[in-house]
C-alpha cells in the first residue's frame, strides 16, 4: 500500500484515473482478511462490549453490491447525493459504493442544526438521497428543501415513503464492479462547513483533493498498514480504508464530542489496541483529564491527532500522561477547504512554545507539512483577484494565511461570492485565503493569531487580535477560557472580554474582574482592555464544541453594556 501512495503522487494525473474506491480494491486483493471496519454493537451479560466487523475482502464486495444496486436505481457518475447515515458498518459501505459509481455524495454535518441544515441541502441541489427512516421523515416534513431530489432509497425500514431500501438494492449475486474511471479535477464530494465562523458553504473536493489529502496524511503522520484508528470524527474516517487501516468506530455520538463518556473512549483503544486516534480539542480535554484523575495508561497509542480549533497545552499536558514517552499529540492546522497544511508536535509545544502563546505571541501550529506553499499577505477585507508577490507580509508581521497546493480545494459549490472573498488566482491554479491571522517567525514557523473577522479595529493605528489577547487572561486561575469581542463598528469598536469562569476556582466575579483588569494593564497588547464581563458558558461549534461562536459573543455583550 505505502508503494502504490509513493506511485501515485509521482505519476502525471492528466490521464489518470483518480478514485479512492481503488485503494479499498487493492487492499480486499493483497489483504483481504483484515479488518476494515470495526462497529460496537451492544454488550453482553457481563457487561463486556460486542463487535461487529467488516474484512477489506467483505467491504469491497458490499460496496460493489451497493454500487450496483445504485446505478441500477439511477444513482451514477456525476449524480449529487445527499447521504444521511450514521457512523456504521453501512455508511462505509455506502460511501465507497458511492465512490466507486463516481456520484457525487453531499455531506452536511446533523449537528449544525435542523434549519442550518435544511439550508444547506437545499444548496447542494441533490438529485438522489441515501438515509435512515428519521432522516426520510425529516424530508417528508420539510419537502421544499427536497424539490430537486428523484431517488430515494432507504437504510432499515422504509414507512409510508416510496423509492427503494438498500436491502432491496444488494440481492443479486456478487461480482466485481467496474469503477468509475473518475479523472483528477472531477467533482467528487461536496463537504459543508460547519459555518461557525460565517454562512455555511458547499466545499468542491474533486477525486484529485482526496488523493492529495491521502498522501498528505500518509506521509506526514508516518501511518503504517499495521495501524488501528479511533475516528472519532465520522468524516475522517473515510480515509482508514485508503491507507490500508482499521477503522474502531467509536461508542458516542459524534455531534456531541464535549459530552463523550471517556470510559467508551478508552475502552474501544485497549480492546483494539489502537494506535492512532484523531480527537477534537473537546474530546481531548473530557478524556484527558479523566484519564489523569484514574491514572489510565494507554501504551498501544502512538499518535494522537487533534484539530477543529487552537488546543490548549494544558489540554496537550493533561492527555499526554497516559502517553508513552515515544508517543506524540499532532496538532494540524487546515480548514475544509484545505486540510492537513501545517502541523506541530506536542513535544515541540511543550518543551517551547507554549510558554511564548501565554505571553501574547499567539499559538504556535507549526511548519507548512511537506514544504506546502504557505504565505501571509496584508489583511484585507476585499476580494483579490489576482495573486501578486506585493501582497506578501514581512517576516514577523501578522498578516492572512494562504496556502497552494494539489490538497487545496479550487471552489465552493454555486458560491462565486464566497470564491470571489476566499480565492485568488494564480496563473492555472488558485491561493486559498484561509480566513485566518498568523505571523511567520525565523525558523518558518506559523503562529497562529485569530480569525480575521474576529480582529477588534480599535482605531487605524491599533487593531487588537482575539489568541494573543486573550492569552494574557488566560493565565489567571479563576478563567478556563475567554473571548475577545469588539463593540461597534470597525476603527472604533470598543474591545470587551468576555470571560468563562474555572467552576474549580471560588473567586468572586467582582474581585476576578479587577484583577483581569490590571493584568490587561500590564501588556501592551491588551491594555485599551478595561471592559470584563460573565456570559456564563460559551456557545460553540457543533463538529468539534471548541471553536467558540464570537459573533453570538459580541451581539450578547452590545445587549449587556447597552442595559447596564
Amino acid at each position: 500500500m505505502e508503494n502504490i501512495i509513493e506511485q501515485n503522487s509521482n505519476e502525471n494525473h492528466k490521464d489518470k484515473i483518480y478514485n479512492l474506491a481503488l485503494y479499498l480494491r487493492n487492499m480486499a486483493d493483497m489483504k483481504p482478511y483484515k479488518k476494515a471496519v470495526v462497529y460496537p454493537c451492544g454488550r453482553d451479560k457481563k457487561g463486556r462490549v460486542k463487535y461487529v466487523h467488516l474484512t477489506f475482502q467483505q467491504l469491497d464486495r458490499e460496496s460493489d453490491l451497493i454500487a450496483q444496486g445504485l446505478e441500477d436505481s439511477g444513482i451514477k457518475r456525476g449524480t449529487r447525493t445527499i447521504l444521511m447515515v450514521k457512523p456504521g458498518l453501512d455508511f462505509f459501505s455506502i460511501t465507497f459504493a458511492l465512490i466507486k459509481t463516481g456520484a457525487v455524495p453531499v455531506m452536511v454535518d446533523p449537528g449544525m442544526g435542523i434549519g442550518r441544515m435544511l439550508n444547506c441541502l437545499k444548496e447542494g441541489r441533490p438529485e438522489a438521497f441515501i438515509g435512515i427512516p428519521k432522516a426520510h421523515i425529516l424530508r417528508t416534513i420539510f419537502p421544499k428543501y427536497f424539490k430537486t431530489v428523484k431517488t430515494y432509497i432507504t437504510v432499515g425500514k422504509r414507512w409510508f415513503w416510496g423509492g427503494a431500501t438498500l436491502k432491496e438494492l444488494t440481492k443479486k449475486v456478487w461480482y466485481p464492479y467496474k469503477i468509475a474511471k473518475t479523472l483528477h479535477d472531477e467533482t467528487a464530494a461536496i463537504m459543508f462547513t460547519t459555518g461557525s465562523t460565517g454562512p455555511a458553504k458547499g466545499v468542491v473536493y474533486t477525486h484529485g483533493t482526496f488523493e492529495a489529502q491521502v498522501r498528505q496524511i500518509h506521509s506526514h503522520f508516518e501511518i503504517t498498514t499495521d495501524e488501528i484508528d479511533l475516528p472519532t470524527f465520522p468524516l475522517f474516517a473515510i480515509f482508514d480504508p485508503a491507507l490500508g487501516i482499521t477503522a474502531v468506530i467509536p461508542d458516542m455520538d459524534p455531534t456531541k464530542p464535549a459530552l463523550v463518556n471517556p470510559e467508551k473512549i478508552i475502552g474501544a483503544i485497549t480492546d483494539h489496541g489502537v494506535t492512532n486516534m484523531f480527537a477534537s480539542p473537546a474530546l481531548l480535554n473530557r478524556v484527558g483529564r479523566y484519564g489523569m484523575d484514574k491514572g489510565i495508561r494507554l501504551p498501544s497509542l502512538k499518535r494522537v491527532i487533534s484539530a477543529g480549533a487552537p488546543v490548549l497545552p494544558a489540554n496537550i499536558k493533561q492527555f499526554n500522561t497516559m502517553l508513552s514517552v515515544e508517543a506524540e499529540i499532532h496538532t494540524p492546522y487546515g480548514a475544509t477547504e484545505a486540510f492537513p497544511i501545517i502541523s506541530i508536535k506536542s513535544s515541540e509545544i511543550l518543551s517551547e512554545t507554549y510558554k511564548l502563546s501565554e505571553k501574547g505571541f499567539g499559538t504556535c501550529i507549526g511548519v507548512p507539512i511537506n514544504d506546502y506553499d504557505v504565505r501571509l499577505i496584508e489583511i484585507t477585507d476585499d476580494p483579490i483577484e489576482i495573486w501578486s508577490d506585493d501582497l506578501l507580509v514581512k517576516q514577523g508581521e501578522i498578516g492572512e494565511i494562504t496556502v497552494k497546493g494539489e490538497l487545496v480545494t479550487k471552489k465552493y459549490f454555486s458560491r462565486s461570492d464566497a470564491d470571489s472573498h476566499a480565492k485568488v488566482k494564480d496563473g492555472d491554479t488558485v491561493w486559498h485565503r484561509m480566513g485566518d491571522l498568523g505571523w511567520m517567525d525565523k525558523n518558518g514557523r506559523i503562529w497562529f493569531c485569530g480569525r480575521k473577522n474576529h480582529r477588534v479595529i480599535i482605531s487605524a493605528n491599533n487593531t487588537a487580535y482575539t489568541v494573543p489577547c486573550e492569552a494574557i487572561f488566560n493565565n489567571h486561575p479563576g478563567v478556563l477560557r475567554s473571548a475577545l469581542v469588539g463593540i461597534g463598528p470597525p476603527g472604533n469598536q470598543k474591545p470587551v472580554i468576555c470571560i468563562e469562569r474555572n467552576a474549580e476556582n471560588k473567586i468572586s466575579k467582582k474581585k476576578l474582574g479587577k484583577e483581569l483588569v490590571e493584568i490587561a494593564g500590564q501588556h501592551m497588547i491588551t491594555k485599551s482592555i478595561e471592559t470584563i464581563l460573565f456570559p456564563g458558558t460559551f456557545p460553540v461549534d457543533i463538529r468539534h464544541n471548541s471553536k467558540i461562536f464570537r459573533e453570538k459573543l459580541a451581539v450578547w455583550a452590545t445587549k449587556k453594556i447597552k442595559d447596564q
